[in-house]
């Protein structure tokens, strides 16, 4: 019988191991499937990186509740790094949750049990059947009752390429390239060296961070910042507008690195080609600009979901973000980037496959705002909604805070245009200039 499979949740990240315990509450046995070799094992990646939600806004409340009985107590204050998150949090939650994770399980297909994607008799009567694969390239296959893909998007980066694909030359110099912040702690990288930055979001503004601390170290160490745009009131984030303060400072970092001139910023620059020269790359814009030869590369573009693995399943998916239609007005960067975004729950991210939800980062799809609030109040709807809760599941339990950056994209090609306002109407654009001039190579 149906009522006697589990949920399989996608994903062991931060959303993925929440949805477990909403879902033990409800009394539904949850699978979660992971595809590396621990729970969180994403967040493990950029462990070094100092999250700017504290610690209040990263527990969700019924981990917490399934974590209470062990002796564990939540932390109250402060800011941790991923791998505090995992440490203090994440692996905890997971060690209660026991054999209903299952690591090294690499999902490939999600289907209906005997239909294809064309069925429609009866389908929802069936099963859902996940394929899996180990690192050994063993396959198996489970059904459940119900999926919730919480797989998020760590693992397929924006290309450096400004069109959306990987530039000219950009796959043939991947050993020169990475799509992670640098750490500190490991600075042989990059210490000493010419590194390039690429990308205009916090991610950048982390690595410009480590840059500095490794070149205050190694002096000989440049740092040169290229944006696709020029420089304006939203360059640098909200700073002090914005209600998660640490997300505000690290913009405000990255402004006096350029401003104290240990960061050269080129604006304008569109990535159109990566050309090798030995063991150095030259990175050419669709102009024809090139910049000074690097020695390595940091393309901090963004994310998109993995929706490979979906091919089988019928999705309502937005053609621009590709998010569940109904999330995506609240969170396309065309038309705004500030914090009045709505929470989003089960009636926002259900598909036209019956019982299949997208949560967590891969619910934004190509959007780059969300919070790990957002994420555990999508799972406590969902999970409401797949036990029969459906008060609970249109109730609305979270308020967002505001980035301090109001207004839509603008104009692509008049880069100081920030466009109209999503909360109010946008101020008149103020072109700042800082920093040195970026010299012609």
């Amino acid at each position: 019988m149906m009522s006697d499979l589990p949920v399989a949740v996608i994903g062991a990240g931060p959303q993925g191991m929440a949805a477990a315990a909403h879902l033990l509450e409800h009394g539904l046995e949850p699978l979660v499937l992971e595809s590396g070799q621990s729970p969180a094992s994403a967040v493990s990646e950029w462990g070094h990186v100092r999250l700017f939600s504290a610690w209040p806004e990263l527990i969700d409340q019924a981990s917490a509740r399934l974590l209470e009985p062990t002796g564990w107590t939540a932390p109250q204050e402060g800011y941790p790094t991923g791998a505090q998150w995992v440490q203090d949090y994440l692996a905890p939650l997971a060690k209660v949750l026991g054999g209903r994770v299952r690591c090294d399980a690499r999902v490939t297909a999600v289907s209906r049990k005997g239909r294809d994607r064309l069925v429609d008799a009866d389908r929802a009567a069936q099963p859902f059947t996940i394929h899996m694969i180990d690192s050994a390239g063993r396959e198996s296959r489970v059904q459940a009752r119900a999926v919730i893909d919480a797989s998020g998007s760590w693992r397929v980066p924006n290309p450096a390429g400004a069109d959306g694909v990987p530039a000219l030359g950009e796959r043939a110099a991947a050993d020169l390239i990475t799509y992670q912040v640098p750490d500190r702690a490991e600075p042989a990288r990059y210490a000493g060296r010419h590194v390039v930055v690429l990308g205009a979001g916090d991610s950048a503004f982390n690595a410009l961070h480590e840059l500095v601390q490794i070149a205050e170290q190694h002096p000989d160490t440049r740092i040169t910042w290229a944006i696709r745009r020029v420089v304006s009131e939203g360059t640098f984030g909200g700073g002090a507008a914005d209600e998660l303060p640490q997300r505000g400072a690290l913009g405000q970092r990255a402004k006096q690195a350029v401003e104290s001139g240990a960061v050269e910023l080129v604006t304008g620059f569109r990535t159109a080609e990566v050309r090798r020269t030995g063991e150095q790359l030259v990175l050419i814009d669709e102009d024809g600009r090139e910049l000074p030869a690097a020695d390595a590369v940091v393309a901090l573009t963004g994310f998109r979901p993995d929706l490979s693995f979906l091919s089988e399943m019928r999705l309502d998916l937005d053609p621009i973000l590709e998010a569940p239609r109904r999330v995506a007005a609240e969170i396309d960067p065309n038309i705004h980037s500030c914090g009045s975004v709505q929470a989003t729950g089960a009636a926002d991210l259900a598909q036209p496959e019956p019982d299949l939800y997208l949560v967590g980062m891969k619910s934004y799809g190509r959007a780059p705002t969300f919070l790990a609030l957002t994420g555990y109040e999508q799972v406590r709807s969902v999970v409401a909604k797949l036990a029969g809760d459906h008060e609970g599941a249109a109730r609305v339990e979270l308020e967002l805070p505001d980035t301090g950056v109001c207004g839509g994209a603008g104009d692509f090609d008049a880069p100081e245009s920030t466009g109209g306002g999503c909360c109010a109407p946008a101020p008149e654009p103020q072109l700042i200039s800082i920093g040195r001039a970026p010299a012609d190579a």
